[in-house]
């Protein structure tokens, strides 16, 4: 599950002294665990005194707009009272320099007025024009829910259609038929490569994204798959006869699912695919990433037994208003973190949002998942691979998991694998903190690009 960490949607304050000062663009880094994340905030004036909106170049951001500023007495203060983020700095000599805490972490955070040219992001590997391979842009409707899915299936010239086409399945949330993130385009790269040694694949835009039409606001991870099996029977009315499923995280869910359905699939690829029940591994990624991120031992605790609380009371619910039911404990476990973490006076607010969230249909349906429901029954080949260096599903708990389900079906031709020092979109990584992915230049580890095609390559489907 490709989850949007670090993106800080600020709330700043400032008032109408130093107007010419305060105006214009500044820019600043966050040095999280040794990983540099830049933050450019865009400060102009309106009728109330000032509005504001930022950028973070390397997670793809940009264009944000912050809700209030307060400058007063030199002294710049952002509050994000719904994320609990608190960013104090003092204004002088043309910098402002403060302090910036968000979960337990506090990190020094120097804003300067920014000069030159945007921020150019190195992307080596996407893939660019002119290609040796044939592309189509093509659309279908979902038989089910009736939506229209767009995508692009990326061929070998003269393609034999009794040979590999794998459809490909982003993470969570809504993302584009590259699955672009910070800059990265990892499902154009793979795309690009298959194509190249005689794999076909078919990319889409997620629901309400690029071309493909909006959902409906309770769509769960169930719908999604409806889009993927109506994308295998699109291609199955064109004729191709050896369809295979490639899904990265979330999509790792999602393919098991449509292969239990729909006989038509023949293999599948998981990356960074959970194996475990999903309120497990959100509790150890919620840890991981806290820990590597600098939180505190008692940030971690506090957080992981207020977790596991709200996501036993959302599994065993069974009343009318979850949101309304869950705010009240939201308030009550929000109160057990150490002083400071949420201000008192915010707590409330940020229970209501975080209820809103964990009450949306998406999460439920998330929270309550099991794969080893879906994988125990798969007998079809399938690859499953992570990086040992993922925060988010964890290589050793959820590649066990499915071997273990894998086992369950009976199933004799599988491959589970763990490749060192790669974090959960497969880059070449030092933490596997999050942070990171944006700061990398590697897109996807050409270890895993040369795995996949010669595992799909090798078997006979």
């Amino acid at each position: 599950m490709i989850t949007k960490f670090l993106i800080f949607t600020l709330i700043m304050f400032f008032s109408n002294i130093f107007g010419q000062e305060i105006t214009g663009s500044w820019q600043g880094e966050l040095d999280v665990q040794g990983n540099k994340l830049p933050l450019i905030i865009h400060i102009e004036k309106d009728i109330n005194g000032y509005k504001s909106n930022f950028d973070s170049p390397l997670q793809g951001a940009k264009g944000i707009p912050f809700q209030k500023t307060v400058f007063q007495n030199n002294i710049l203060t952002l509050d994000a009272s719904n994320l609990g983020i608190i960013y104090t700095g003092k204004f002088g000599n043309d910098k402002i320099d403060g302090t910036f805490s968000q979960s337990g972490m506090t990190l020094p955070l120097v804003l300067i007025k920014k000069k030159g040219e945007e921020t150019v992001i190195d992307r080596p590997q996407t893939p660019k024009p002119p290609y040796n391979y044939d592309i189509e842009e093509v659309s279908f409707e979902n038989a089910t829910d009736k939506n229209i899915l767009a995508g692009t299936i990326s061929q070998p010239k003269n393609f034999d259609k009794n040979a590999p086409i794998l459809i490909m399945i982003t993470g969570s949330g809504a993302q584009n038929r590259d699955e672009e993130l910070f800059g990265h385009k990892p499902f154009a790269v793979i795309a690009d490569d298959f194509a190249k040694k005689g794999i076909a694949t078919l990319r889409m835009d997620d629901r309400g994204t690029g071309l493909s039409s909006k959902g409906k606001e309770s769509d769960t991870s169930e719908n999604f798959a409806t889009d993927i099996n109506s994308a295998v029977e699109f291609l199955k009315g064109k004729g191709y006869k050896n369809i295979g499923l490639i899904g990265h995280s979330e999509g790792g869910m999602i393919a098991p699912i449509v292969a239990d359905k729909n006989k038509n699939v023949k293999f599948l690829v998981l990356l960074a695919a959970p194996g475990i029940p999903t309120s497990d591994l959100l509790q150890k990624q919620s840890y991981d990433i806290g820990k590597s991120s600098g939180a505190s031992a008692s940030t971690l605790e506090t957080n992981k037994a207020v977790n596991q609380k709200i996501y036993e009371f959302v599994k065993n619910y069974n009343g009318n208003n979850l949101k309304t039911d869950l705010k009240p404990i939201l308030i009550s476990e929000f109160k057990k973190f150490p002083k400071g973490e949420i201000p008192a006076e915010q707590i409330e607010t940020v229970a209501e949002k975080q209820a809103s969230q964990i009450s949306n249909p998406w999460f439920q349906y998330f929270i309550k998942f099991n794969p080893g429901v879906y994988l125990s029954k798969i007998k079809i080949p399938v690859l499953a691979i992570n990086g040992s260096l993922d925060l988010q599903v964890s290589a050793k708990e959820n590649l066990a998991g499915i071997k273990k389900s894998l086992e369950k079906a009976g199933n004799k031709n599988f491959e589970v694998i763990e490749f060192k020092g790669l974090n959960h979109l497969f880059q070449t990584a030092k933490t596997g903190n999050p942070a990171e992915y944006g700061q990398i230049e590697e897109t996807i580890s050409p270890k895993v690009l040369e795995k996949m095609t010669a595992w799909i390559l090798q078997n006979k489907f």
